[in-house]
């Protein structure tokens, strides 16, 4: 053994905790900050959700995270959507609920305004058990996923880093399989989901045109230059 270290038993790791199979329709929803630009006099906050079944992703950038921008942005999801929303999980905060109350704990009034248009939509509005924020961990690892993007670029400004993650977003909902979706992108898995299950969906599942569509001996993508502008195809 090269130290006394080396002779500790390891620990098991725990295991990462696997998701209830549910069919698409049951969105989790969350807030991420967002780095303040030099062109900016406050910082931003990336709302992001996540279909459960699909992994596939919607995001909007507001200048800040209340009530009426939580309430704009499940409007905004809810036209986008291809499926029929049917369930969306957030967290607790103030921007989506008003079950707690200081250090207290009390049941949602309803009054809420995301819990309102939640209701007008035939939406059930489910909350994470207040300080367990691994409930809400598929969205989280997508986070991570945007935390990568942005600790590995530098933006010229804040509309340079919103178009650059709009453009993550794409490339994440077109072109990069899952294992979770046994390879598929999350786009070809809403196109299997459409096949069995019509009656989930409310418009026709397509791919926009992007860098999947190029002629033949235009193979291998570069991730970093699509995100960049103008994208580049390596041979």
């Amino acid at each position: 053994m090269g130290n006394l270290q080396a002779l500790r038993p390891t620990e098991p790791k725990p295991a990462h905790g696997i998701f209830k199979a549910y069919e698409p329709g049951y969105l989790h929803i969350d807030i991420k900050y967002l780095p303040q630009m030099a062109d900016e006099d406050r910082r931003r906050y990336l709302f992001v959700a996540i279909d459960r079944a699909t992994r596939w992703v919607f995001v909007r950038i507001y200048p800040a995270q209340t009530a009426a921008n939580a309430r704009r942005f499940l409007r905004d999801l809810e036209r986008a959507a291809p499926m029929k929303i049917a369930k969306v999980l957030t967290d607790n905060g103030k921007a989506f609920t008003d079950r707690l109350f200081g250090l207290r704990k009390r049941a949602a009034s309803g009054q809420h305004e995301f819990d309102q248009l939640c209701a007008e939509l035939g939406i059930e509005h489910r909350l994470t058990p207040p300080m367990r924020p691994q409930t809400n961990g598929m969205v989280e690892r997508f986070n991570g996923r945007i935390k990568d993007v942005l600790q590995s670029h530098r933006f010229q400004s804040g509309e340079d880093l919103e178009q650059t993650l709009l453009r993550y977003v794409h490339l994440y909902n077109s072109q990069l399989p899952q294992s979770a979706l046994k390879g598929r992108s999350p786009i070809n898995a809403l196109k299997y989901w459409q096949r069995q299950r019509p009656d989930l969906f409310r418009k026709r599942i397509y791919n926009h045109a992007g860098c999947d569509i190029y002629p033949i001996g235009f193979f291998h993508i570069d991730i970093a230059e699509v995100l960049s502008y103008p994208p580049k195809i390596v041979q």
